[in-house]
């Protein structure tokens, strides 16, 4: 049987999984590891660890009873947004631990580029802003901070390019990789910005000079490799590109106007566009299908799924550890809650316990419950915390909007948030649009098998494929929506009139360590 395979290289895991040519799972396999944080808001990955992750979860899903590695036709690599790249020398050798997405150390960087770069101009050309968040900034602390790594490196690759070459022993970068670094990409001219990177000080010889679209084969693979593996030689690895991306490409989202909600630990609503707007503060980026013309523009709150989770861990501690290994916390709070009114009994949560990306970009910004009385109980804030993650969900959605894109009138949700139908509701309620999920698990690794599966000519993404049920969970309620309107008004209302207390806070307590 012919098949593909798609990797996704993630933050805490690698994974893995076979698909046959209409779609469908026939083996998959992860392997965790952690994220390297030397100091605070340090956050980085050697990508060896990556590399062994790879082939470990090739190597289970190879063995799998069904699989004949004979039969696989090719393959394709998903990854997280890497920050900096990985600095690697002219023998191809890492150098320096990749600065990943989280990482928040460029922070003295940001600061130049806002007093010395037009920021505008910036705008026009990468559809993008500036933040440590995006790679650019975290290149520019590299080459500040570690100069001798800096006058060492070769090139600066994404993990999903290092992993290619180790796979096909070719250098080359996909544009939504390219694109999410900001800073330094032409988003019109689909190329690297001569302008930026003089701007800045960067050096344009340290990128690959082959940039690709996601689909493209790169080359093949090794045959020491393949032999190793029991593949077959040469067989196209695929460029592949940023998880996100390829997570909303797994969920469906082909065209413009389709969009997507992933709703894990962190929360990412993407959409297929063709013009961006970098004053809303989104991210943009070429798509992973047809980049040439399409754009994947997204925002995402940094603690969603994670709000929920301190929540519970820090109020219902207790119940956790005398129940087991059961989410009883979730079976107690859910009932109560769901019978609770739009607001929860007039509580507001602003869900920034990490600070917050987009829209509002602030490092700086700070969680809290507004409202709470002695009436409230621990569902109140449960519900409120939910609320809260949704808020922030439809503040992006809006954003998006006020580009000038046209949504589509269903909202697709993916991720572990679907395993709560009251939160499914509430999302319903508070964007107006009728909620669907998948059955199956939809992410970045299914995205990438896929179009392994196109490229290779086994799988046709204009035709209906078996690779997920969908179906819906939720529709908006007027009543509710109303109030929720309401609700998100004066949400929205809140970060702007808090942000001078937020800053002043950080800063005693900075200045308390």
């Amino acid at each position: 049987m012919d098949t593909v395979i798609g990797i996704d290289i993630g933050t805490q895991s690698t994974k893995a999984l076979v698909i046959d040519h209409q779609g469908r799972i026939l083996a998959e396999h992860s392997h965790g590891y952690r994220v390297d944080t030397p100091r605070p808001l340090w956050a980085e990955q050697w990508p060896d660890v990556w590399w062994e992750a790879v082939l470990t979860c090739l190597r289970a899903c190879l063995s799998a009873p069904g699989v004949d590695p004979r039969g696989v036709k090719g393959l394709c690599v998903s990854s997280l947004y890497g920050g900096s790249g990985i600095p690697v020398d002219a023998e191809m050798r890492p150098l320096h631990p990749c600065l990943i997405w989280m990482d928040r150390r460029a922070d003295a960087q940001v600061q130049w580029v806002k007093e010395h770069i037009d920021l505008v101009r910036l705008g026009d050309i990468t559809g993008n802003g500036v933040d440590s968040y995006y790679g650019f900034t975290k290149m520019m602390w590299l080459k500040a901070e570690r100069p001798e790594v800096w006058e060492r490196t070769r090139y600066l690759l994404p993990p999903n390019s290092y992993i290619n070459y180790r796979l096909s022993g070719e250098i080359a970068i996909d544009h939504s990789s390219a694109g999410n670094i900001g800073g330094i990409y032409d988003l019109e001219e689909r190329d690297w910005s001569t302008e930026m990177l003089d701007a800045l000080g960067l050096d344009g010889d340290k990128l690959p000079t082959r940039v690709v679209d996601s689909g493209t084969p790169v080359g093949g693979l090794l045959p020491s490799l393949a032999e190793s593996l029991g593949l077959c030689a040469d067989i196209p690895v695929v460029a592949g590109g940023v998880d996100a991306a390829m997570a909303t490409l797994a969920a469906g989202a082909t065209r413009p106007g389709n969009h997507v909600a992933m709703i894990g630990t962190s929360m990412c609503w993407g959409v297929i566009n063709q013009r961006v707007d970098a004053s809303q503060g989104l991210i943009s980026m070429p798509h992973v299908l047809n980049s040439d013309r399409d754009l994947y523009t997204f925002g995402g709150a940094l603690t969603a799924g994670a709000s929920v989770s301190w929540f519970v861990d820090t109020f219902c501690g207790e119940d956790r550890v005398a129940a087991g290994e059961h989410d009883s916390a979730y079976d107690q709070l859910e009932p109560p809650a769901r019978e609770l009114s739009p607001g929860a009994d007039g509580l507001l949560f602003l869900p920034y316990l990490m600070g917050e990306r987009s829209p509002v970009w602030d490092a700086q910004a700070s969680a809290g419950f507004i409202g709470l009385s002695l009436y409230h109980r621990r569902h109140h804030l449960y519900r409120a915390v939910l609320e809260g993650v949704t808020f922030a969900l439809r503040h992006n959605m809006e954003a998006g909007s006020r580009q000038g894109v046209t949504l589509d009138s269903r909202l697709i949700v993916v991720g572990g948030a679907t395993r709560s139908n009251l939160w499914m509701q509430i999302i319903a309620d508070v964007t107006r649009m009728p909620v669907y999920t998948f059955r199956e698990n939809v992410e970045a690794a299914l995205g990438s098998a896929l179009l392994a599966g196109q490229a290779t000519g086994l799988l046709d993404l204009d035709q209906p494929l078996r690779h997920g049920t969908l179906s819906e969970r939720a529709e908006p309620s007027e009543a509710a929506a109303r109030r929720y309107d309401d609700l998100f008004d004066l949400y929205c209302r809140l970060y702007p009139t808090l942000k001078p207390i937020m800053h002043r806070l950080n800063a005693n307590d900075t200045l308390c360590e």
